[in-house]
């Protein structure tokens, strides 16, 4: 059985949910190519599949009740185990897993053809839309301590930008030139044009037509301005949200955020603070001499991995010093919104009424 396994293992914030999304709505087109990407039930989506798996397999338990994804990873393998031709998996967690997660996956994976996909940007606008995920799903750090711990390697996301480390440690027993580095497209297209030149990049490194996949998605995970993640961390703050767990209000929030009826309107965008350039585009050189130097196969332009400076027109927002007209303006949208969404529905837990009064509460002088 001949059998290839395109294993895509982030980095985060580089349009995996798009990628991902895309391509569980074309799973039939797919297989009529010799392309699968798998779930393991019927009714679950693969992209929520492959995401129990991923946590399963790195020993993770959040997003769900205590358990949810145990036994996912195993499940996960006897299912491609039985598939031949082009097998994909992917999920961004992957991308800083230790020693032992990636050993593993090696020897689960031995008799295929391994090839490993990382997908990339430039890291001023990754750490911008780290801190807003992170915020996203229960953090309350302001901006200035999410970048002095990314700058000293700390956070989970900060693990996973680092390329030369995670494709050093994915590419142990797999030859570079089925390493595949995806650039994202640089900042400036627009987001049409941003989502088809990423997959046309996306489906050179998983060896698949774009063709195969014709329906589009419009699942992306949307970034939030200023005002809006200031609203959201004071709220996580309040209600006492946790990270990797399931909370009371987790799934309220989550959806709402990722759909975008939290929030009717965006204000100034996050983006790096001025006095972090120098040690990013420092880190961002090293990682281009050692891309450069390995002999992995390169997908779009070096180039855009570089960060841009604003230029001394282009003012910079404080995400953690915020107009207060500005929250309060975040905060009334989000207030409504959340006010509609309990009238709407029966809610036997009272999750919008209680978050609806905490928001509230926050409004009060």
């Amino acid at each position: 059985m001949t059998r290839v396994v395109h294993l895509h293992i982030g980095a985060p914030k580089t349009g995996t949910t798009y990628i991902q999304t895309r391509l569980g709505r074309n799973t039939k087109t797919l297989a009529e190519h010799g392309v699968h990407f798998p779930s393991t039930s019927r009714l679950a989506r693969p992209e929520l599949s492959q995401f129990r798996a991923a946590l399963d397999l790195t020993e993770q338990d959040w997003g769900g009740a205590p358990g949810h994804a145990d036994g996912s990873w195993d499940a996960l393998m006897r299912r491609t185990r039985r598939l031949s031709g082009n097998v994909i998996i992917s999920h961004e967690i992957l991308a800083p897993a230790p020693t032992k997660v990636i050993q593993r996956a090696m020897n689960d994976l031995s008799g295929s053809e391994l090839h490993i996909v990382y997908s990339a940007r430039d890291l001023a606008r990754q750490l911008s839309a780290a801190w807003q995920e992170s915020v996203k799903q229960g953090r309350s750090w302001t901006f200035r301590k999410f970048l002095r711990r990314s700058r000293r390697g700390k956070p989970f996301m900060m693990q996973a930008f680092d390329i030369p480390d995670v494709l050093s440690s994915w590419g142990i027993a797999v030859p570079p030139e089925r390493i595949h580095l995806v650039v994202v497209p640089a900042k400036g297209r627009g987001d049409d044009d941003q989502h088809d030149t990423l997959w046309t990049r996306m489906c050179q490194a998983l060896a698949i037509d774009p063709a195969w996949a014709p329906i589009d998605s419009d699942a992306t995970n949307k970034s939030l301005g200023v005002a809006e993640t200031q609203v959201l961390r004071q709220l996580n703050q309040a209600l006492g949200r946790k990270v990797a767990r399931e909370g009371e209000y987790d799934d309220l929030l989550r959806r709402m955020v990722a759909d975008g009826t939290l929030f009717h309107h965006r204000s100034a965008p996050v983006t790096l603070r001025p006095d972090n350039y120098d040690w990013v585009e420092e880190r961002t050189e090293r990682s281009l001499e050692w891309i450069r130097a390995s002999g992995i196969d390169v997908i779009g332009d070096l180039d855009e991995l570089r960060p841009r400076r604003p230029g001394p027109d282009e003012p910079w927002h404080n995400p953690d010093r915020v107009k207060k007209q500005a929250v309060m303006r975040a905060a009334v949208s989000a207030l409504s919104s959340m006010t509609a969404e309990a009238a709407r529905r029966p809610d036997p837990h009272g999750l919008a009424v209680r978050a609806t009064r905490e928001i509230r509460r926050r409004l009060e002088p």
